[in-house]
């Protein structure tokens, strides 16, 4: 199953571990920075448009409210999604560790 949003950006990978739990948008821009160590900071036009394509796919869904505030998290798709590109990433990084051991790239 080849989507057209595979392989994930980075953005979208960040979003999609941060709703692993239901967050609003504002607080899913303080995760992401967080889990970035400070590498990733998000401006609310790309983060909202990435949510709006996130759902338009289906794999985030608005699940409440806060406020006036939107509370998304990942539905199963999205998870399956994540599951595969881990796998992705996992055989990435096992071409790496499989080089000489101590050799440099």
């Amino acid at each position: 199953m080849k989507h057209k949003l595979l392989p994930l950006s980075e953005t979208m990978h960040y979003i999609l571990l941060a709703l692993r739990e239901p967050l609003h948008g504002y607080a899913v821009m303080q995760k992401i920075e967080t889990m970035s160590n400070g590498s990733v900071i998000l401006a609310a036009g790309t983060l909202y448009g990435a949510i709006e394509n996130l759902s338009k796919h289906g794999w985030i869904e608005p699940v409440g409210e806060e406020g006036r505030r939107k509370v998304y998290m990942i539905t199963e798709e999205g998870r399956a999604i994540l599951k595969m590109e881990q796998n992705r990433l996992l055989h990435i990084l096992s071409l790496y560790e499989g080089s000489a051991s101590n050799e440099e790239i």
